[in-house]
């Protein structure tokens, strides 16, 4: 590294003194000695093994060579220093962030991560709106919006993060006082408690030892958020297909019950969605991975 470093001070050096003529103009520029400026010179001539310029008392010109590595040169110093802004860039995104995500996801999940975001960029502000219909993320005006489920052609770009998993669940209360449920097609004599946003309120899917088993089902109870759902479980009122993240804890504490524990149901997908923009802010960018890391 400190070789690569010395090169390339030497690589500016030469490049400094070609355009302007001269070592010590050189030299002067860079707030060094005109001895100095030359020895850089020197020092990437022996490195290379080739010579970069002929010397005489009154002026210098570059040799063939040179005048090639000249031009490559000054691409190379070039692209570090862009390099180097975009460091400088990403250690200071300050600004505004718009986010939305489903309330459920949002809650219990996202929330959770989010202060070791704004610990690690205190420059940006978050404002964080959750509900459960899918918000236009241009003409809402959002910086990125999460999407649970398979994403419709909408020309956003998207980061797949890690899946929901979905866990079918009763209380013992409720396993206690109704039919056994030992296939998934049991489940249409019970009260299936259905999420209103997507398909879990009229059908669920199972994948066992006869394939893939889609279920109709019917309940007396159906809500747009997990948390009303999981209230009405744990009361007694029917059978549950939510997210880990939502039953777990009642499921640690034996308040709820596994179903079907030979039976698979499919994971949901999770995407990050952002406009298709060529340049994307630092401050988004600094978000999208710090939710690709945090949540992938």
């Amino acid at each position: 590294m400190v070789f690569l470093m010395d090169r390339l001070s030497c690589m500016e050096v030469f490049i400094k003194a070609v355009e302007l003529g001269s070592f010590s103009a050189a030299a002067e520029t860079l707030n060094m000695s005109s001895q100095l400026a030359g020895k850089h010179v020197q020092k990437l001539e022996q490195q290379l093994g080739v010579q970069l310029l002929h010397r005489t008392t009154r002026r210098q010109s570059l040799t063939d060579f040179g005048r090639l590595f000249y031009e490559r040169a000054k691409i190379i110093l070039a692209e570090v220093e862009t390099a180097e802004n975009m460091a400088a860039e990403t250690r200071a995104v300050p600004g505004r962030l718009r986010i939305n995500a489903p309330v459920s996801f949002g809650m219990h999940t996202l929330s959770r991560y989010l202060p070791d975001y704004m610990k690690a960029f205190p420059e940006v502000t978050i404002e964080l709106t959750l509900n459960n219909r899918a918000v236009d993320l241009v003409e809402d005006g959002y910086d990125a919006v999460f999407r649970i489920g398979e994403l419709a052609d909408s020309g956003l770009m998207a980061r797949l993060l890690a899946p929901y998993h979905l866990v079918l669940c009763a209380s013992p209360a409720y396993i206690g006082t109704h039919s056994p449920i030992r296939t998934p097609w049991d489940l249409q004599r019970h009260d299936c408690l259905g999420f209103a946003h997507t398909e879990l309120r009229t059908h669920w899917t199972f994948d066992g030892p006869n394939g893939r088993e889609v279920v109709p089902v019917s309940s007396r109870f159906v809500a747009d958020q997990a948390e009303p759902l999981l209230n009405a479980t744990l009361a007694g009122l029917g059978v549950i297909l939510q997210p880990l993240e939502i039953v777990g804890k009642a499921l640690e504490d034996g308040k709820l019950i596994v179903l079907l524990p030979e039976y698979k149901v499919p994971t949901r997908p999770i995407h990050i969605l952002y406009a298709p923009d060529r340049h994307i802010t630092p401050k988004l960018r600094s978000f999208i991975d710090f939710a690709v890391d945090a949540l992938g």
